[in-house]
């Protein structure tokens, strides 16, 4: 089959195409034939070595890319559970240091980090929902806001920050949702009871709506201290990476989130899609040989929608 991986890290120039053989699935897995993997900062994270940087990876000769797939279950190994070929799935593979991961062709994967796929979506729409998804509803959870209590979501046009913005208004939460000017009425659409425009005037921006401050700040957009400001004391902030913790004041919980594998929650999402009532957004699709392409336009910034790589 053939995967894009990443032999010396650095820039969208390093990924290339291999060829590698084709996975068997062993007890309890499946292979899935990929139709579609997104593109997240977490491959980003991957291609330029951070993994090793981090500490959490040796160097690798060869290394996958790609977390999140959305494809048809095409084998199963011994006690697989309920999956069988022919079962559209989805699901997060967050198998970072391996020899391929989702931009590819097929993968090898445990039944825990795959669910039914929605019916009412497009295997590219359908790629874009398990990481983003599933890091909306943790951080949620976490949270544990009550309705009626105020969050704020920084890039509240992107990927998560949309399902953010859309996941907590189904609670009942009243978002206060912090993009550009042009995307006002993108994530009012999503349920946003406010809208502020994101900058160095962000902390006042939402003093305004909300005086006091918002009970929590969920920082995809790692603005850090200027969204941590528009809390109010004692409240919460979440950061989806290391690098985006505030420093400690005014009594407010700061903590990291990362997204889990979950078949029931993944379920859940695809649920909601069915209903109608959770947004999915393509911005472009690439083949495996443009995966540079697709990094470099993620690292640009500014996309609205999932970039995603079609085997």
């Amino acid at each position: 089959m053939r995967a894009v991986v990443v032999r010396g890290y650095g820039g969208p120039e390093a990924l290339e195409v291999a060829d590698l053989p084709l996975p068997e699935p062993g007890p309890g897995q499946v292979r899935v034939r990929i139709e579609a993997a997104s593109v997240n900062p977490l491959d980003v994270f991957v291609r330029t070595g951070g993994m090793q940087a981090a500490g959490m990876a040796e160097p690798r000769e060869s290394t996958g890319l790609g977390v999140d797939l959305a494809g048809v279950v095409d084998a199963a190994g011994p006690e697989a559970g309920g999956l069988r070929p022919g079962d559209r799935v989805i699901g997060l593979s967050l198998n970072l240091a391996h020899d391929s991961g989702t931009y590819a062709e097929y993968c090898v994967a445990d039944p825990a980090v795959l669910a039914a796929a929605p019916q009412r979506a497009s295997a590219q729409e359908a790629a874009g929902l398990p990481l983003g998804g599933m890091t909306a509803l943790v951080c949620l959870d976490h949270l544990a806001l009550q309705p009626g209590s105020t969050l704020l979501v920084t890039g509240a046009a992107g990927n998560v920050g949309g399902f953010l913005t859309q996941l907590a208004s189904r609670r009942g939460i009243r978002v206060v949702a912090a993009a550009r000017p042009s995307d006002e009425d993108l994530v009012r659409g999503f349920g946003a009871a406010y809208f502020v425009e994101g900058g160095d005037g962000l902390a006042d921006a939402v003093r305004d709506v909300v005086p006091g401050g918002v009970d929590a700040a969920v920082d995809p957009a790692v603005v850090v201290g200027l969204a941590h400001a528009a809390v109010r004391d004692g409240g919460q902030f979440l950061s989806l990476v290391m690098h985006g913790m505030p420093e400690e004041g005014r009594d407010i919980k700061s903590t990291v989130v990362w997204a889990h594998p979950d078949p029931a929650r993944l379920a859940e999402l695809s649920a909601l899609v069915d209903e109608g009532a959770l947004r999915l957004r393509v911005a472009r699709t690439f083949p495996l040989e443009e995966a540079g392409t697709a990094h470099a336009l993620l690292e640009q910034g500014g996309v609205r929608g999932k970039l995603v790589i079609v085997p």
